[in-house]
């Protein structure tokens, strides 16, 4: 493979930090006071109590709506976790794997909202490609321990 300025795996490894990063923005932008506070929460359950699936709409109300103090904590901080998990390339498959589910489970929940569909597929994209290219060899903690040799 030739490239320009970096090798295939460098330019892999920035690709892996840039979702990252993509992450890391997903977190800091969030008005925590009002997230926590439920905001969050109840804007996706109005989305979820609309959408055109019952296995959307049951599965929010069963999972989501009876925690959604709990709830709003785990997402935010599984967005922080994935984005500083990527960053610096620590326990990076199993990032990649979780951020691909998160960005799924947001499309699915999403899916009438084309600017937010764009966002969690290019993600799911991404995340993909830094997966299947292994993204954690190279500029990683992962590679620093030996894990996923």
């Amino acid at each position: 493979m030739q490239t320009i300025w970096l090798g295939g795996a460098e330019w892999v490894a920035v690709l892996r930090i840039g979702i990252g990063l993509w992450w890391l923005e997903s977190w800091r932008h969030k008005d925590k006071k009002t997230w926590f506070g439920g905001g969050g929460i109840g804007w996706a359950a109005g989305i979820a109590e609309k959408h055109r699936w019952s296995a959307v709409r049951e599965g929010f109300n069963v999972v989501v709506k009876p925690r959604p103090r709990v709830m709003a904590y785990v997402v935010a901080y599984a967005e922080l976790a994935l984005g500083l998990g990527l960053i610096v390339g620590f326990l990076t498959p199993i990032a990649l794997v979780c951020g691909f589910v998160l960005n799924l489970v947001y499309l699915v929940l999403m899916i009438h909202d084309w600017a937010e569909q764009g966002q969690n597929l290019m993600m799911a994209l991404a995340s993909s490609v830094a997966f299947f290219a292994m993204s954690w060899q190279t500029w990683s903690l992962d590679d620093a321990l030996g894990m996923f040799a």
